[in-house]
């Protein structure tokens, strides 16, 4: 097996300008702060970050807008980061808004192989602006695209030499379906332990999804 526990400064080969990264986390909570300080370090530029939401200005993926790296996001909420609607409203950054469900499925969808998912969550308002609808028992549905990345990076709880990855409580969120839609999956381990010691009925993403294993700050 390929020792997928390296140190932050041997996945830097990894960010490039204008690549998309998905980040794990809610508001900061379960979110791979290590990793976003390897980036802001790198200063890569012209990212496009799907996540759940923008975080706040001096937080998470909020440092990121802060530091003008990105060029869009797509998220389900930004209200709490003020600079992100500052970016947005004045045309220097892309963002597009999804509602928290719907975002969810798409990420799923993508890393299931799926075409799309259909919701009718949207129809009726902007949201369904330049999408496809069907109508399937009288109901109207969107066919919302899927969403991939080139790169997808999470936190863990406790997580083994292999990437088998246990995640407590609320920083679970979105961090489980965003590493199966990743091209190259980076998990930020709380605690690293060695293979075998994590229960195996405690593992929520297997550890075959993840490509490469930093240690993170408990």
């Amino acid at each position: 097996m390929l020792n997928k526990v390296v140190k932050p400064e041997e996945i830097k080969s990894l960010f490039r300008d204008g690549m998309s990264i998905m980040i794990g986390g809610f508001l900061g909570c379960g979110t791979p702060h290590k990793i976003i300080d390897t980036l802001i370090e790198l200063n890569i530029k012209d990212l496009t970050i799907i996540a759940n939401d923008t975080s706040y200005v001096d937080k998470g993926i909020g440092r990121l807008v802060v530091n003008r790296q990105v060029k869009k996001v797509i998220a389900s909420h930004i209200g709490t980061n003020s600079e992100t609607g500052r970016l947005m409203n004045e045309g220097l950054m892309e963002v597009e808004l999804v509602p928290q469900g719907t975002l969810i499925e798409r990420i799923r969808a993508g890393g299931s192989g799926l075409g799309g998912v259909l919701t009718p969550t949207g129809v009726g308002t902007i949201v369904e602006e330049g999408k496809q609808k069907v109508t399937i028992e009288g109901k109207e549905y969107l066919i919302e695209l899927p969403l991939k990345a080139d790169l997808a990076i999470i936190r863990g709880t406790i997580v083994d030499e292999f990437g088998n990855t246990f995640y407590k409580g609320t920083t679970r969120n979105f961090n489980p379906i965003i590493a199966m839609s990743g091209e190259k999956v980076v998990v930020e381990a709380e605690k690293l332990v060695k293979k075998g010691e994590l229960n195996p009925d405690y593992v929520i993403t297997p550890g075959v999804l993840v490509d490469y294993i930093i240690e993170g700050v408990e």
